[in-house]
């Protein structure tokens, strides 16, 4: 296994983040279970889960499955997305909801302190002083060793790392953002802020939901047991478009030639990025997690580089004009 340094938190963690988003829904408990036993006899130390993912039951099923190594383990869970309910104070990054959300994670995870507590996405109606400054508080209270963001823009990025200097806080020490071959928006800013403030970065979905397998043809109804084909609604806002779908395929030959997995590639693309420290890859099944260990032996050359280079322009998305829905534009306001 590979180890890299995240960031200058001290912390030592392997290049492949074991992803949980699929645990206790799509793959059963026992595939669960065992697929995490498998990467901890690899070397893989960091596993990534999240309050709400299938509502919690992801938390049960990691902290089940570490306990025997809990303190060798890199465990790290979310904040801010809650319940389709419609109450209030359920979601978002209010002192309120953060204080609720980590005795709830640790008492799924049957643990009394996770290292790294994500602030799961930016919530514009709390200001960021006031979830930094209950992050803090966890931090005193020994219930989380170190913090990240997930899904923040640059410009939050460092106003997060700047209220933290003014109030005495210990600056996160990792982001999380979404980055693959077809969606490289992460790189203009993103990266740039979390190097500059010493955050190490670990993005998510390097095969774009599935895209980035070759498994999607375009012009083809999608399996049924697929993301795109259950409809699964982030796939649809982010990477289901025509354009990543025929990019995918230019990719598979040139694969292909070269006598290397598609997946193992575009994995292997991520971590040649000097700015990311390891790199999630959450499976659905035990065959896909023994793909995926395929990437730490790519090696991406320059003419590798060159070629994704030719498809998507390096700062931007594959499609003219694309924005993340979850990413809104808010710097045009009509009056």
């Amino acid at each position: 296994m590979i180890y890299r340094p995240l960031g200058r938190s001290g912390l030592q963690v392997s290049a492949l983040t074991l992803g949980s988003m699929m645990f206790g829904e799509q793959t059963s408990t026992e595939d669960s279970l065992r697929i995490i036993d498998k990467a901890w006899d690899q070397g893989i130390n960091f596993i990534d889960t999240a309050d709400v993912y299938n509502a919690g039951r992801s938390e049960e099923i990691v902290g089940e499955a570490i306990a025997r190594h809990r303190h060798d383990w890199v465990l790290a869970s979310k904040v801010g997305f809650g319940p389709v309910d419609g109450l209030p104070n359920r979601s978002g990054l209010s002192r309120k909801h953060i204080f609720n959300a980590i005795d709830t994670s640790l008492t799924r995870l049957g643990t009394d302190y996770l290292d790294i507590y994500y602030l799961h996405r930016e919530d514009h109606a709390t200001p960021l002083e006031v979830s930094v400054a209950a992050i803090g508080d966890l931090l005193l209270q020994g219930k989380i060793r170190h913090w990240g963001v997930s899904n923040f823009r640059g410009w939050r990025i460092a106003e997060v790392c700047n209220l933290a200097e003014r109030l005495g806080i210990p600056k996160p020490v990792i982001s999380q953002p979404l980055y693959n071959i077809v969606n490289r928006q992460a790189e203009t800013e993103q990266f740039t802020a979390a190097a500059f403030h010493g955050l190490g970065v670990v993005p998510y979905s390097p095969l774009a939901r599935g895209v980035l397998s070759g498994k999607y043809a375009p012009d083809a109804t999608p399996d049924a047991n697929s993301r795109a084909g259950r409809q699964d609604k982030r796939i649809l806002e982010t990477e289901w478009r025509s354009e990543s779908l025929a990019i995918a395929q230019k990719i598979h030959a040139y694969t292909q030639a070269k006598g290397v997995g598609m997946v193992e590639f575009a994995i292997a693309w991520v971590l040649n990025n000097q700015h990311v420290s390891s790199a999630i890859v959450g499976p659905r099944t035990e065959a896909q997690w023994d793909t995926y260990g395929g990437a730490l032996q790519v090696k991406i050359t320059a003419e590798d580089e060159a070629f994704i280079d030719s498809l998507v322009t390096p700062g931007h998305a594959s499609t003219h004009g694309y924005n993340d829905a979850a990413h809104f534009v808010s710097g045009r306001q009509p009056r």
